[in-house]
C-alpha cells in the first residue's frame, strides 16, 4: 500500500510540474523593457566587474537593442518586438532639460548617448526614459548602487 502511494505521489509531483512547465512555454507573456534594461545594466555591471574596465551601456535605435561593452567584449539584449514599438532613451540625471509635447506626453530631448558602469560597481548617474507606443515613463539611477532612485510619496499614500 506504502509503495502505491508513493508511486501516486510521484505521479502528482511529476504531472504537476509539467502542467507549470508547458503554461510557460506557451504564455504569451512579453518581458517588460523595464526588466530588459535591468538584466542589460546587471550585466553590464558584472563585465566592469570581471574585467575590470569601464563599460559603455547604449541603446541602439534601429536594432531596437540595448548594448553594452568593454571595448573587448560586447554583449546586447533585445527588446521584444511583439509587446509594441519601444523606445529608450539615457538623460542626464537632474530634470530640466529641454522638453517637448509628443502625443500627450513630455518628451525629454537633452539625452545622453550612453551611460558608464564602473569596475567598483557605481555608474554615472542618469534617467533612463521608456517609451512603448505613446506612452512615456521614466526611472532614475542612483549612482552608487545603480538601482532606482525610490520617490518620496505623501504620508498617508
Amino acid at each position: 500500500m506504502l509503495e502505491i502511494l508513493l508511486v501516486l505521489a510521484l505521479i502528482g509531483l511529476i504531472g504537476s510540474l509539467l502542467a507549470v512547465g508547458v503554461t510557460r512555454v506557451f504564455s504569451n507573456d512579453h518581458p517588460a523593457p523595464e526588466d530588459v534594461f535591468w538584466q542589460a545594466c546587471r550585466s553590464a555591471q558584472k563585465l566592469a566587474s570581471l574585467s575590470e574596465h569601464e563599460v559603455s551601456l547604449g541603446f541602439d535605435a534601429k536594432e531596437k537593442k540595448l548594448v553594452w561593452s568593454n571595448g573587448q567584449e560586447t554583449a546586447a539584449a533585445a527588446f521584444d518586438a511583439a509587446g509594441g514599438e519601444v523606445g529608450v532613451q539615457f538623460l542626464q540625471a537632474l530634470k530640466g532639460g529641454s522638453l517637448i509635447l509628443v502625443a500627450g506626453q513630455v518628451i525629454e530631448t537633452q539625452e545622453v548617448p550612453r551611460v558608464i558602469f564602473y569596475p567598483d560597481g557605481t555608474c554615472t548617474a542618469f534617467r533612463v526614459q521608456f517609451r512603448v507606443g505613446a506612452n512615456a515613463w521614466q526611472l532614475a539611477i542612483d549612482p552608487w548602487t545603480c538601482a532606482p532612485v525610490l520617490e518620496k510619496t505623501e504620508k498617508g499614500t
